[in-house]
């Protein structure tokens, strides 16, 4: 009997620069499915797409260089005002903005929708969708439809702080959530508490979940271990500048740091150039310690975890962050802001270590112990690297995402 491969037209909705999003949908593109990306900010992608298309919403048309310095600066106070800005002012582009992104829905036909997080792109798809549209349903590889005409599916991916944050922040960003989780088919998240929370803001029980990582998992072949465990005090804080990461705390954390370890090393991802940073190295007098690193590649950043001990994210609001998943993968030591969604991959004491982000001495102290105990790293090393291997690994999540898209358009 003939296996009949059934290709699917998918449409993403996404922040078409984001590494977590391209991971995500290249998978896809280089399966051969019919691809198309309804980008919410201008970008280039390297893989081939059926059709791209820029859906400005939220203000993601303004270009960063048409900021004032003030406007660009990565401190708490500016990172804050302008989450608050996107926060009250946001939603109300998204009625304009979605009938943009419905007409190219009307002309693509596409068996799935997947909004690849909630504010503002599963918002902006939940307000687009809600006319529904005529559908031409699946083919299989002869071309002809296999399903009766429906609707396209509903996808939407939680990011970390879609809940924690950005939901109950103002009452039309609660209003566009709670209308998002009405009207997916279903949801993915990356941690067990987002389902959870997806439940309290309307998602109804009968629909299917998938808790995969955000960006599909940890490419093996990219990130793994070294042959020989990191010698030197090296931590790096992979996480750039965010309104939820404790920056501020996590600088103040060196000083102290250096006080007991003179030696050890900062690496900070995503920070060159940026005038906060090279303030705060100033103030505190750690220039000669700290290291402003740019974007870098994924296999550059492997590289980079394989040559330190620590990795530490100090963020407030999170799910699984991928980073932290891929400096695991290299055998770096975890140190991360004690979060539920945290916990359902760290053990305090035993495979990381957990911190109150928002305390500078919390984060040194952890620093500390992870760079004296060599026995912790090591143990902590090995768990790690059969907790990635179960959980994290990119095919074998793809995989099941595959499986996923398939229920949810039988």
């Amino acid at each position: 009997m003939s296996i009949i491969t059934i290709f699917m037209k998918i449409l993403f909705v996404a922040d078409g620069r984001s590494p977590i999003s391209k991971n995500w949908i290249r998978h896809f593109a280089e399966r051969g499915d019919e691809v198309y990306l309804a980008t919410t900010f201008a970008c280039e992608v390297e893989f081939q797409l059926k059709r791209l298309e820029f859906t400005p919403v939220a203000f993601s048309a303004v270009k960063k260089q048409s900021l004032t310095p003030a406007q660009r600066s990565g401190s708490p106070r500016a990172l804050g005002l302008r989450t608050l800005i996107r926060q009250w002012l946001g939603p109300l582009t998204i009625p304009r903005s979605a009938r943009k992104l419905r007409a190219f829905i009307q002309e693509v036909q596409p068996d799935i929708v997947h909004a690849l997080r909630v504010p503002y792109e599963g918002m902006l798809t939940a307000v687009a969708l809600r006319g529904g549209f005529p559908f031409q349903g699946l083919r299989d590889m002869s071309g002809k439809s296999t399903r009766s005409t429906q609707p396209p599916r509903f996808i939407v991916s939680i990011w970390g702080n879609d809940f924690t944050l950005h939901a109950p922040s103002t009452p039309l960003m609660g209003y566009y959530t709670r209308l998002t989780m009405k009207t997916v088919t279903a949801l993915h998240a990356d941690c067990e508490r987002d389902v959870r929370l997806a439940r309290e803001w309307g998602l109804s029980g009968d629909k299917p979940t998938l808790v995969t990582p955000g960006n599909g998992g940890v490419r093996s072949d990219v990130f793994y271990p070294s042959a020989e465990p990191a010698q030197n005090p090296v931590i790096i804080n992979p996480r750039g500048f965010r309104a939820y990461v404790r920056n501020d705390a996590f600088f103040k954390s060196i000083p102290l740091v250096l006080a007991k370890r003179p030696e050890a090393k900062f690496i900070c991802s995503s920070m060159a150039g940026e005038a906060q940073a090279i303030q705060w190295t100033k103030e505190l007098g750690i220039e000669h310690a700290v290291q402003l690193n740019p974007q870098l590649s994924q296999a550059q950043m492997a590289e980079v975890f394989r040559g330190a001990q620590v990795v530490l994210s100090p963020s407030i609001h999170d799910g699984t962050p991928n980073t932290l998943l891929e400096g695991m993968a290299c055998g770096c030591f975890p140190i991360a802001g004690d979060l539920e969604s945290i916990r359902e991959w760290i053990t305090h004491g035993q495979n990381g270590l957990l911190v109150n982000p928002n305390d500078p001495q919390s984060i040194a102290d952890a620093i500390l112990l992870g760079l004296k105990r060599e026995d912790l790293r090591r143990d902590a090393a090995g768990l790690n690297a059969k907790i990635i291997s179960a959980r994290a690994e990119y095919e074998m999540n793809m995989k099941k995402v595959e499986e996923f898209y398939g229920l949810v358009t039988r």
